[in-house]
């Protein structure tokens, strides 16, 4: 049983930083991609990060390409996502996620498996 929580959300003001956590167990062996996403009340998850594991390929939506960084501890335990200028629009509730392989859109939420429980950021202007 995969087990993702999500940690360090929290309020800040326009132009500011935030650290996102991912405590991943339950592993899965082999290559696996782990995202980042984030859904406003009344709309779709919006695939924001996507990494590779243990490629290291790494893929960002438009939206936060630049500002945002995804990364993973040396014992792929722990997902990371520094997010630095960050914008109103940056408010969402934010999720972990992982699935099996190499998927061909890593920024589609449909084909990850496993899904954290969310952690609230806000950004205020």
């Amino acid at each position: 049983q995969v087990s993702l929580v999500e940690s360090g959300g929290g309020s800040v003001q326009t132009g500011g930083s935030l650290r996102l956590s991912c405590a991943a167990s339950g592993w899965i062996f082999g290559r696996s991609s782990m995202g980042w996403f984030r859904r406003v009340a009344g709309n779709e998850r919006e695939g924001v990060a996507a990494s590779v594991i243990p490629d290291g390929m790494t893929f960002y939506s438009e939206s936060v390409k630049g500002r945002f960084t995804i990364s993973q501890d040396t014992a792929g335990d722990t997902l990371f996502l520094q997010m630095n200028d960050l914008k109103p629009e940056d408010t969402a509730i934010y999720y972990c996620a992982r699935a099996p392989g190499r998927l061909r859109e890593p920024l589609s939420p449909g084909p990850y498996r496993f899904w954290g429980q969310g952690t609230q950021v806000t950004v205020s202007s």
